[in-house]
């Protein structure tokens, strides 16, 4: 029986030898495939890197570029309401003005109605009454109308600023 075994063992060290071989050739197959693999995913990772990079760098430029756009529109838009303003003050003492002119006519038609004569007083008086009334009715027309066009002029301003802001944006 134990010559079996002798006769057998070299046949069994071969085998064993072969087995050995092929699972040493396995396992540097595996090894080579996972570096190989490491590889690739590290050169992945390195273009995602990149790509991320860049992309960020784009909309970081982009950012920038609306940042500017509605900066510009701002200030454009708060040159359009500094102007506004201005010409808002210039008819307010445009409007002035026209107060106080109608506030001489009807005070030089009270005082000619005073040095008038007596049978032309009443009607007189009631023409300046009138005068009055409608010098009255001028002031604050004018006066409302100049508040009217002061707050038309600066929403109309504070819109075209949207406006500019939401064009730079939406392109």
């Amino acid at each position: 029986m134990t010559s079996i075994w002798l006769r057998a063992l070299p046949y069994i060290a071969a085998v064993a030898a072969v087995a050995g071989l092929l699972f040493g050739a396995y396992r540097h197959g595996l090894s080579v495939k996972d570096a190989e693999w490491q590889s690739r995913w590290s050169d992945r990772d390195t273009l995602d890197a990149k790509a991320l990079a860049t992309n960020e760098a784009a909309e970081r430029a982009k950012e920038q570029a609306y940042q500017q756009s509605i900066n510009k529109a701002i200030q454009d838009g708060q040159r359009t309401i500094d102007q506004a303003t201005a010409d808002a003050t210039a008819a307010r003492a445009s409007a002035d003005s026209l107060r106080g002119a109608a506030d001489a006519l009807a005070a030089r038609l009270a005082a000619s109605q005073a040095s008038g004569h007596s049978c032309t007083a009443a009607a007189s008086q009631a023409a300046t009454r009138a005068v009055m009334v409608l010098a009255d009715v001028f002031k604050k027309s004018i006066q409302r109308n100049t508040e009217l066009a002061e707050t038309a002029d600066s929403a109309i301003a504070r819109g075209r600023v949207c406006e500019a802001a939401y064009g730079a944006i939406a392109k």
